[in-house]
């Protein structure tokens, strides 16, 4: 494929295939050589412990093309330091900081050519994954892991434009238990959540927003992100051991900071929704995805908040700024960016 067959215009979030991927494999007590591979395929026993036990993790972050030229990957250490929290909270092997990082470096240059062109609004999605790959019947870790890394140009989350979504929320489903794997990145979680996220789109809205599976009392994660309310010149967002850390919430908390408001991290109780000004859910994926209305399917609440189907100002500041820094228009004042040479 010549990189001028490519509508750069037109991309949606969904996989192209690229030229490479990267692998990397744990044996015999250590991590081997980094391999370049052109196969879309895994070959993997049939009884490997990815497969049967969930020993599964895996990472998304971008590599975006500048207002300059170069070509920027926002925050991949702290994607890294995720990543071996992950592994170890599926008792697998934790792959060193600085090897998850050459590997990223790797698989994005060596398919530079699907990196969207800057003032697309697209950017180039990185995916690393770790799995289990030793044979098991028993219920025991591996002993042995693949990390595959692999890439994908991908278009702007908003086809139509930075537009307030509807969310709905119920009691009736839990995505993860109140100790278990809702904090670290694993597949499981995801798998957990399809069945609210199906009834939600069938209902008409984009994701479900969960509330806390202990208590049923405050605001949880909303779909597969993190979600936050802005009130009085406060960017409040949950405190829960069972949401996942965004790499994207956190970058935006210090922005938040830096724009003048004050951050709060603490349970959100289900009926301080009545009380924001302007919510949003916040991943790789958007960066905001600000909502407009968020409906209690339990009891018939609507909580409105856009009427003119706008996103409020703070959101449109947020994510503005965000983007600015990640496509190099803004000053990256707090080294967030690596440039590739």
């Amino acid at each position: 494929m010549k990189e001028t067959e490519i509508d750069w215009g037109n991309l949606s979030f969904s996989y192209m295939k690229t030229d490479y991927n990267v692998r990397c494999t744990y044996k015999d007590g250590k991590w081997g050589e980094i391999e370049v591979s052109d196969s879309e395929y895994v070959p993997l026993h049939i009884a490997a412990s990815c497969l049967h036990y969930g020993q599964e993790s895996f990472e998304g972050l971008k590599a975006f093309r500048g207002k300059d030229g170069k070509v920027r990957i926002f925050r991949m250490e702290e994607n890294a330091r995720r990543f071996i929290r992950s592994a170890e909270g599926v008792k697998m092997q934790p792959m060193p900081e600085e090897l998850f990082c050459e590997m990223v470096r790797k698989v994005v240059k060596l398919n530079e050519r699907f990196i969207p062109p800057y003032g697309t609004g697209a950017s180039l999605y990185i995916r690393p994954l770790e799995i289990g790959i030793t044979a098991r019947v028993g219920v025991k870790p591996a002993s042995e892991y693949m990390v595959i890394m692999l890439v994908t140009p991908v278009g702007p989350y908003f086809k139509e434009g930075f537009k307030p979504t509807k969310v709905c929320m119920s009691r009736e489903y839990d995505r993860v238990a109140p100790k278990g794997t809702g904090s670290i990145k694993v597949g499981g979680n995801y798998a957990a959540s399809l069945v609210a996220g199906e009834k939600a789109h069938d209902l008409g809205y984009s994701v479900m927003l969960y509330i806390d599976p202990k208590e049923k009392k405050y605001l949880d994660e909303c779909g597969a992100a993190n979600f936050f309310g802005i009130r009085d010149n406060k960017y409040i967002t949950p405190a829960s051991e069972s949401i996942l850390p965004s790499i994207t919430n956190k970058s935006l908390t210090q922005l938040a900071e830096d724009l003048g408001m004050t951050v709060e991290r603490r349970h959100i109780p289900v009926e301080e929704l009545e009380t924001f000004e302007e919510v949003g859910a916040c991943g790789t994926a958007a960066v905001i995805s600000p909502i407009g209305e968020i409906d209690d399917l339990d009891n018939g609440k609507k909580y409105i908040y856009s009427k003119d189907g706008q996103a409020g100002p703070w959101s449109v500041k947020l994510y503005e700024k965000l983007r600015g820094i990640q496509y190099g228009e803004e000053p990256d004042t707090h080294g967030w960016c690596e440039i590739l040479d």
